[in-house]
């Protein structure tokens, strides 16, 4: 299926200019997004995703994106791509900016700018990652907020890529383990499955809520890790064979990191059983 892009109430051609040259999402990254799993033509957990989009608006001082304007371009744009090829698996991407602005970081408030796009892709299920030489910065003021200045993790997953690697796992500045570049990562260890709290910078993902929810349910043992239960240095007994490693994102749902900086490894028992309950819940529950 070809790439599908709704901008400011119209369809819009892949190569058609859609929005501003001094729209502040292009000339400061001024903005916020969302990245949604399509299962079946439908977008999942676009509740939820809509509220993350609002809360990282609102932490970065813009107003909160018109929800009704939003939700029009995501029907346009399913409408649109399940015309051309019918029901699809895929991702849709909703992109709210600061809208026209001045070169510089001032906004004008009132402003925004609203892109809705979609297309089908498949989800590889294993990940090569590689550790990054660079920590994510938790004091950050865009700390833990989906924002369309992505430069860093421009950076450091060409890093990864470099090293073999699909994503970059990052630390934070104190030396916890943090997040991949576009995934929250879970840590297998001692018959458990852990996950960075909020608090070392991460993304409040939403796979990652729902795999603590999803696995609890379930009966598994997964759960948020306490402060300092997880340094950057558990990554040097993955190679071992003593600790196991997973990612989670809408990209990815449930992903087993089945290489780590060059080295194969294996996935653990407990994050293959959450990756099965992941993916029948997922298809069976749309909007959780």
């Amino acid at each position: 299926m070809s790439l599908v892009i709704w901008a400011e109430g119209r369809l819009v051609g892949a190569g058609e200019a859609a929005l501003s040259a001094v729209d502040h999402g292009i000339t400061v990254g001024d903005g916020v997004f969302e990245t949604c799993t399509v299962f079946d033509g439908q977008v999942f957990a676009l509740t939820r995703h809509l509220e993350r989009l609002r809360r990282s608006a609102t932490g970065l001082g813009l107003e909160a994106p018109d929800e009704q304007r939003v939700r029009e371009g995501v029907d346009a744009v399913l409408a649109e791509a399940v015309r051309l090829d019918g029901p699809f698996d895929g991702r849709l991407r909703i992109t709210v900016t600061a809208g026209i602005g001045p070169l510089g970081s001032m906004r004008v408030p009132g402003a925004q700018s609203v892109v809705v796009a979609a297309q089908d892709s498949m989800m590889m299920p294993e990940s090569r990652s590689a550790r990054s030489p660079w920590p994510r910065n938790e004091r950050s003021p865009i700390a833990g907020l989906k924002t369309t200045s992505y430069a860093e993790n421009v950076v450091a997953l060409a890093d990864a890529k470099a090293k073999g690697g699909d994503e970059s796992i990052l630390p934070n500045t104190v030396g916890e383990l943090c997040e991949g570049t576009g995934s929250n990562i879970f840590v297998e260890r001692g018959g458990e499955l852990l996950t960075p709290a909020l608090s070392t910078g991460c993304l409040a993902g939403i796979t990652r809520a729902l795999v603590l929810e999803w696995g609890a349910e379930a009966g598994l043992p997964v759960r948020e890790a306490q402060e300092g239960e997880l340094p950057f240095s558990v990554l040097d007994e993955v190679t071992t064979g003593g600790v196991h490693l997973a990612l989670t994102s809408s990209g990815r749902n449930v992903q087993p990191i089945t290489r780590l900086d060059g080295v194969d490894v294996a996935p653990g028992e407990i994050t293959l059983a959450v990756r099965e309950v992941f993916e029948k819940n997922c298809r069976e529950r749309l909007d959780p």
